[in-house]
């Protein structure tokens, strides 16, 4: 592809293309750990990294793989990069490392990751193919954090809380008290939950992108020239 559009890019991954709610990929981790903010914003820091590396370098060696190991190898790359971050979770967040527990993983199986790479990056130069990592991982990643926010919020009556996992002692006081009693609906944090938000999510986004479409297709409507037939009477000097 040689000409690339990095505003089609950006509008793809974060919402015409969105991994999440219209690709509908990567929904297990997503369903699992975004009962709360900090859990969502930890695995989608993590998948952003991952998606963001492996595009860079699958771009870089495209022409050089053939196509009879070019899965392998980009699955070697995938897991390569989930390595170092699930290392770097370790040594810099390690309570959150043991929270998400086997998601963090569990990445090198997102279809996301490699469904970039085989579609996108090994068909891009490196700058598309960075932007476009990055892009995805973004949409996705912001979608975790809206479920988890949600949910938190619901089932919990906090937000932000815990956020000092992911941030350190600085984000220790940031946790908002929204409920008196601090406890809120129990569906909300259980994997039901997580079904019903994403559901109302992607309804939200359907009919915004309807809404869009409408708006669009009126504007596009051609204007129908009427000729009117003047009459006159009386003396014309």
């Amino acid at each position: 592809m040689s000409d690339v559009s990095y505003r089609e890019i950006t509008s793809n991954g974060l919402w015409s293309n969105n991994p999440a709610l219209v690709q509908m990929l990567g929904l297990c981790p997503l369903l699992a750990v975004s009962g709360s903010v900090v859990n969502a914003m930890g695995l989608g820091l993590a998948t952003l990294l991952v998606l963001a590396g492996s595009n860079l370098v699958v771009s870089l060696i495209r022409r050089q793989v053939s196509d009879a190991v070019r899965i392998p190898v980009f699955v070697m790359i995938i897991a390569t990069f989930t390595t170092c971050t699930e290392l770097l979770m370790k040594a810099y967040t390690y309570e959150l490392y043991q929270i998400l527990g086997i998601f963090i993983p569990l990445i090198v199986t997102n279809c996301t990751i490699l469904g970039r790479a085989e579609a996108f990056a090994s068909k891009n130069r490196v700058p598309a193919a960075l932007v476009d990592g990055i892009m995805m991982g973004a949409g996705f990643g912001a979608v975790l954090v809206v479920v988890g926010a949600i949910r938190e919020i619901i089932g919990s009556g906090t937000l932000f809380a815990n956020m000092n996992l992911l941030f350190g002692p600085v984000a220790a006081d940031w946790k908002l008290e929204l409920f008196g009693d601090g406890h809120g609906l129990l569906l909300a944090i259980l994997p039901p939950g997580a079904f019903i938000v994403v559901g109302f999510l992607i309804a939200i986004k359907n009919s915004i992108d309807d809404v869009i479409a409408t708006r669009r297709a009126a504007r596009a409507a051609p204007v129908e020239k009427v000729s009117r037939r003047v009459r006159t009477t009386g003396t014309i000097s």
